[in-house]
């Protein structure tokens, strides 16, 4: 993974660390699920997706990390992300 891009990432990691209204830009409710939020990175070629859920309100917990290419590809990580979910609770 390049600098930049790492570098995105760390940052928008930041911003939901750091503050109590996230930018939609950043954070996502996936629609359809308890819970379940991407985190979304953009760079000039590629959109990252972080699925994620937060863990007693204190904790994100990232649950898996693609490049987004089409939608059966992101149907297929949330259910991976749900199935990760239900295992931890």
């Amino acid at each position: 993974m390049k600098n930049k891009t790492r570098d995105k990432i760390d940052y928008a990691i930041d911003v939901i660390k750091y503050f109590d209204r996230v930018p939609i830009q950043f954070l996502k409710h996936i629609e359809g699920t308890e819970g379940l939020y991407e985190i979304r990175v953009s760079t000039t070629f590629k959109q990252i997706r972080i699925f994620c859920f937060f863990d007693e309100g204190q904790v994100v917990v990232l649950t898996n990390c693609f490049v987004k290419k089409n939608t059966e590809n992101t149907k297929k990580r949330i259910g991976t992300s749900k199935k990760i979910k239900a295992g931890i609770f």
